[in-house]
């Protein structure tokens, strides 16, 4: 029988460096996007309270009453900086954006609802998270969560082939490192029937099912780590693991549908 996965609990006071972050960006969200601006959520290590200060990025969703327009796309990006160079503790901060609308719609109850529901916290307006039902761990989330695979590992190569720059190089190889340990986290989540909040708690449940591929585990956590390796080491592991990845969801896909 599958088994309803838990959310992010929300009874636990926020770690104390951290709750100036939150009020000054909540404050500051608002005050930049005024009326557009339907909710605001905290996920990652921030929501788990289990954020490392000066390491751990600031994780936060929007949600909007619309799609914003280019002059506000310009405010949004200044109020990122503005509040990650208000606080060091935080290296900087990531935002994850949808309009109302679409997260509402019927095509949105597997990424949207889930991602609400089950992985962040509600800092600021009508928490949509009430208007779902708690989910059961299924190939359909799995899938929503993982996206276009293949399109995305095609962008990171492209973007990494090209950078010249060693900081970018080390974002670029840290984000699809990231990505791909989520996605392997996404092959087993429907066999495993929990959910995974951290990076070690998806390798370790895809390696419950994949013992075998433990060295390209490892390597992807030294990108995670932004150590510098060669361009080649870091594609390598792009084109063979992640085609890989690609291929075994696909894989399942068919098996499942």
């Amino acid at each position: 029988m599958a088994r309803t996965l838990p959310v992010i609990d929300g009874t636990t006071p926020f770690q104390d460096e951290y709750l100036p972050v939150l009020l000054d960006a909540v404050k500051q969200l608002k005050a930049g996007l005024g009326k557009n601006l339907h909710s605001i959520y905290v996920h990652g290590s921030v929501a788990r309270r289990a954020a490392r200060p000066g390491k751990s990025d600031l994780n936060l969703t929007l949600i909007l009453e619309r799609p914003l327009n280019a002059s506000e796309q310009s405010v949004l990006s200044t109020l990122r900086w503005r509040i990650a160079s208000h606080h060091p503790i935080i290296p900087q901060v990531d935002l994850k954006v949808g309009d109302l609308a679409e997260v509402l719609s019927l095509d949105a109850i597997f990424s949207w609802g889930f991602w609400l529901k089950h992985c962040c916290l509600c800092l600021y307006g009508d928490n949509l998270a009430s208007r779902f039902g708690c989910f059961e761990a299924s190939w359909d989330i799995a899938k929503a969560m993982n996206g276009d695979i293949k399109a995305e590992l095609g962008e990171y190569r492209t973007k990494i082939m090209a950078t010249k720059v060693v900081a970018n190089y080390l974002d670029y190889c840290e984000a699809v490192a990231r990505k791909m340990l989520w996605s392997c986290y996404s092959l087993v989540m429907h066999r495993e029937q929990r959910l995974a909040l951290s990076l070690p708690q998806c390798a370790d449940a895809f390696l419950r099912h994949y013992p075998d591929k433990i060295l390209e585990i490892e390597r992807l956590f030294i990108l995670v780590e932004r150590t510098q390796v060669p361009k080649k080491a870091s594609l390598f592991m792009v084109e063979s693991f992640g085609g890989w990845i690609a291929a075994e969801f696909d894989k399942i896909d068919r098996k499942i549908g």
